[in-house]
């Protein structure tokens, strides 16, 4: 039971820290929008860069790709806590039963990862030049993020045997 438990507990902590950055950006909107704002428009890319005619300098745009990340974030929280939630009613079953139960952490881990490996590596990074700004500059952050929840995913898909 110590390994079901702490599969568990490792995906309700991934669902905690899911609901915590969609709530600071709710709560913390301006702090967080300048962020995308700043990526987005490439201001402080480096000068001259052959890549500007991907800035995007519509700040409707800015706020439709920042709800975007919200609501990607949010999910990935509720999609963590079906997951845990399933985990846990199959805790005691056989198993089988306990491994199939895991089909919602990898649908979770999978919008975590597209969250802040393709939104902050692959969009904002490579195709903003995230990566030339000293400022603005997320990817760090993100790959300690996406990193954590392909760990927790190798580890819950480790196979469960039956319960002695």
């Amino acid at each position: 039971m110590t390994f079901r438990y702490s599969k568990i507990i490792m995906c309700l902590c991934l669902a905690a820290f899911a609901f915590l950055v969609a709530f600071g950006n709710i709560t913390d909107y301006g702090s967080n929008y300048a962020f995308v704002q700043h990526v987005l428009s490439m201001d402080t890319t480096f000068p001259g860069n052959a890549l500007m005619y991907r800035s995007i300098t519509n700040p409707s745009l800015w706020t439709a790709g920042y709800w975007l990340i919200i609501i990607g974030e949010g999910l990935t929280c509720i999609l963590f806590l079906i997951a845990s939630w399933r985990l846990w009613q199959a805790r005691h079953l056989s198993g089988a039963a306990f491994n199939g139960a895991k089909r919602f952490v990898v649908v979770a881990a999978t919008m975590g990862f597209l969250v802040w490996y393709f939104g902050f590596m692959v969009i904002g990074g490579e195709w903003f030049a995230m990566w030339q700004s000293q400022t603005w500059n997320g990817q760090e952050a993100a790959f300690k993020f996406y990193m954590t929840i392909l760990a927790v995913l190798i580890f819950v898909n480790q196979p469960d045997g039956d319960l002695a």
